[in-house]
């Protein structure tokens, strides 16, 4: 599916697909087929998981540092939480986390975004091929 944003003056998701998403920034396009974690403030960084049961609690409290309002994980193929142990550091530094899977968190970053939010989309990307537990 592809996506237009209404402002391309932040960093935005243009399109996504099973295992990628379409990332874009200042008229530069890029297709990221791997785990990440981006920023309406341009952060973009890999996120090392490529399944919902490899995730720990550092790969949530290395989020901390770019202190978001809110972080938007996106599961993967399907809505998956996360133990709560593992957002600890990321309540205790009171930012908001909400899950969905990748496709809806890509939208919903789009859109807060647009609106000026200081918000994270940690994404994990898992391929039409990998399992689903």
């Amino acid at each position: 599916m592809k996506l237009q944003p209404d402002q391309l003056d932040v960093q935005s998701i243009l399109g996504y697909g099973p295992g990628w998403i379409g990332l874009g920034s200042k008229g530069v396009a890029e297709k990221i087929e791997h785990s990440i974690v981006i920023g309406s403030r341009g952060e973009k960084f890999d996120w090392a998981c490529s399944r919902f049961e490899d995730l720990t609690e550092e790969h949530f409290s290395r989020l901390v540092a770019t202190r978001p309002e809110l972080v938007i994980f996106g599961s993967g193929t399907r809505l998956r939480f996360p133990p709560p142990a593992f957002l600890r550091s990321l309540m205790v530094a009171r930012i908001g986390v909400e899950t969905m899977d990748t496709i809806a968190a890509c939208r919903t970053y789009n859109i807060l975004a647009g609106e000026g939010r200081i918000v994270l989309a940690a994404l994990l990307m898992e391929t039409a091929g990998d399992p689903v537990k």
